[in-house]
């Protein structure tokens, strides 16, 4: 008798265009499956952390400033409130996978305690073009401590101070603020920039000028260099020696003496052996600088001299008034009144006055009378 013998023929399941499959499951993986595993999006998915994000926190907090204890160093930070250091600090520690595509997450904080904040974040980003969440609560510890800075300041710790004299004078009020101004000036921009150490420790009245005494020796050499830059001058330092180190090496302190010119600028000086010709000074940088009032030349101090020729102040610009012009009468002398006496006076004609002027401005002095250029 024949019979007929039918065979089963298994045939393969269908072919993805990569002609790869999932060594898991065994569907068909396209091109865009991770290179690595060769996992379809399925079986990726089931293993997928979508964040790294620990369970705790404990974070330090400056009682002073606020700052942040970051591993070894203290760091500002721009948060209000207690709640607000808690999710910054939980935003540097959350890291979303690297696969994880317009990662975004909320939070929502509940205070526990005065030192205990839980936050309760909700993760969701896109994962080979599939949308995934995560939830998970972090508990925040906060702990109270003191920060070098503030440590620091309330020790009334400085590494330098710069003391601001002036030769045969004291420093005016102008001066000794503009110091004190560009103090807070530099520390500030430095703080800004991250220097944490930056700072003025105190400030003091001598009575012969302020001494500003400072956290770093860098500051103390910028304030004065800035000072001799603005008012002229010239700066000493000396250097002490405090303690040393953890390290064992020295650590000094160090004396900017500020020392500004015997004159400012606007002052009216006579100048010793002269003419009996007052001078107008311009500039105290470098050798003095100024114009003559009776002809209106300019007027340099010798390099032996520099910004301190032997010269008696007779006043300042300021103390000048203004006059009425009487007449011109030749090329060298003008009449004009008295800002006293109100009597016709004449003066010497110098090269800066305006013989179509009606008014003028004039300065009087033991050395008589006489004309002042506007400023």
């Amino acid at each position: 008798m024949t019979g007929h013998l039918t065979a089963q023929v298994a045939y393969p399941p269908p072919m993805s265009d990569s002609g790869a499959f999932c060594p898991r499951c065994g569907e068909p993986i396209e091109a865009d499956a991770d290179e690595e595993r060769g996992l379809c999006t399925d079986c990726y998915l089931e293993d997928f952390e979508l964040v790294d994000a620990p369970d705790r926190l404990e974070v330090q907090v400056c009682a002073r400033c606020g700052a942040v204890k970051r591993g070894t160093k203290w760091v500002d930070v721009e948060a209000r409130d207690l709640t607000d250091v808690a999710i910054e600090e939980a935003t540097e520690a959350v890291a979303a996978h690297r696969d994880a595509e317009d990662f975004s997450w909320a939070v929502e904080p509940e205070q526990v305690d005065q030192n205990t904040i839980v936050l309760h974040a909700s993760f969701s980003g896109e994962v080979r073009d599939r949308p995934i969440s995560e939830e998970q609560s972090i508990r925040v510890t906060i702990g109270r401590g003191t920060c070098t800075r503030c440590g620091r300041i309330a020790g009334d710790y400085y590494a330098s101070v710069v003391q601001l004299r002036a030769r045969d004078r004291t420093p005016t009020q102008e001066e000794a603020d503009r110091a004190v101004e560009l103090a807070h000036q530099i520390t500030a921009d430095m703080a800004a920039t991250g220097d944490r150490n930056a700072f003025v420790t105190d400030i003091s009245d001598t009575g012969d000028g302020p001494d500003i005494k400072l956290s770093t020796n860098k500051i103390g050499r910028k304030l004065s260099h800035k000072l001799v830059e603005e008012f002229g001058g010239r700066v000493d330092d000396s250097e002490t020696l405090v303690t040393e180190d953890e390290d064992g090496n020295e650590v000094y302190r160090v004396t900017y003496a500020v020392r500004l010119p015997a004159f400012r600028p606007g002052d009216v000086i006579d100048l010793a052996g002269g003419d009996g010709a007052p001078v107008l000074v311009r500039s105290v940088h470098g050798n003095l600088k100024g114009v003559r009032l009776d002809t209106g030349e300019p007027y340099e101090a010798s390099y032996e001299e520099g910004d301190a020729p032997d010269a008696t102040k007779l006043g300042r610009r300021e103390d000048s008034v203004e006059t009425t012009v009487v007449t011109v009468e030749d090329d060298h002398a003008v009449q004009i009144l008295d800002p006293e006496t109100y009597e016709a006076t004449t003066v010497p004609r110098p090269d800066f006055f305006d013989p179509e002027a009606e008014t003028v401005l004039a300065f009087k002095s033991r050395s008589g009378l006489h004309l002042v250029p506007e400023a």
